[in-house]
């Protein structure tokens, strides 16, 4: 069973989506304080982390801070409705993605399963296993059947939404990407207006990128239309 952990200080909300996830599959942990969800990271494995920005002791920055440090666990960020800054402050940590407060348990679950979906083994349209390959663009190498990159003599670490924004657009490297079709490839999901995750997510690859060996920047913005990965 996919094991959550769900830290929020709102413990009846907390026993609310335990009930509610849990006929959906899902083993929920919960944690009413950052300092208590640290622990519990650091001694047991969970598929996935749903961090409140407001808690006691440690707020969510905070663990997810820390837990970056050293994990790439998967991690959906609770923000307050309305509150932008929060959802981009969160991705910009490595938050894979971000809901808004009060949401609704069936968008949760839906984005939930959308996050453990970019961790799994990709498959081809007829289900078999698709083959691991070798994407290679100058000094970009990334291995798609270990879900690594190699920019140089560099690993970069990646969080998995990163990973999934970074292959599709190699698949389509010197062609431009629409954002809502990118949005729907690796994050699962359609393109809603006010919806910032995608961009932050192409400015932290930009960030462990770096440039081109001509200094040219790897990923660049077509206004209006959507993302391109530049082939030299």
């Amino acid at each position: 069973m996919t094991r959550i952990l769900l830290a929020d200080d709102d413990v009846e909300l907390c026993e609310m989506l335990r009930e509610y996830l849990a006929a959906e599959g899902f083993d929920l942990v919960p944690a009413y304080d950052g300092d208590t969800a640290l622990d519990k990271l650091r001694g047991n494995h969970f598929d996935l982390v749903i961090l409140d920005v407001m808690m006691p002791r440690k707020n969510g920055f905070d663990v997810l801070r820390e837990l970056r440090a050293g994990s790439n666990t998967p991690v959906l960020m609770l923000t307050a409705r309305g509150e932008d800054v929060d959802s981009i402050v969160g991705l910009e940590l490595g938050a894979d993605d971000y809901l808004a407060k009060p949401c609704n348990p069936r968008v949760l679950v839906a984005r939930i399963r959308a996050v453990l979906r970019r961790t799994e083994v990709r498959f081809t349209d007829r289900g078999d296993p698709a083959g691991p390959e070798i994407l290679k663009f100058g000094d970009l190498h990334v291995h798609t059947g270990t879900r690594t990159a190699l920019c140089g003599n560099r690993t970069l670490d990646m969080t998995s939404t990163e990973y999934c924004v970074l292959e599709a657009l190699l698949r389509e490297a010197g062609k431009v990407v629409s954002k809502s079709g990118l949005s729907e490839r690796a994050l699962d999901r359609k393109l809603t207006r006010y919806d910032r995750s995608l961009d932050m997510h192409i400015s932290n690859l930009r960030k462990k990128l770096g440039p081109l060996p001509s200094g040219q920047e790897r990923i660049t913005t077509v206004r209006g239309v959507g993302y391109q990965y530049i082939v030299e």
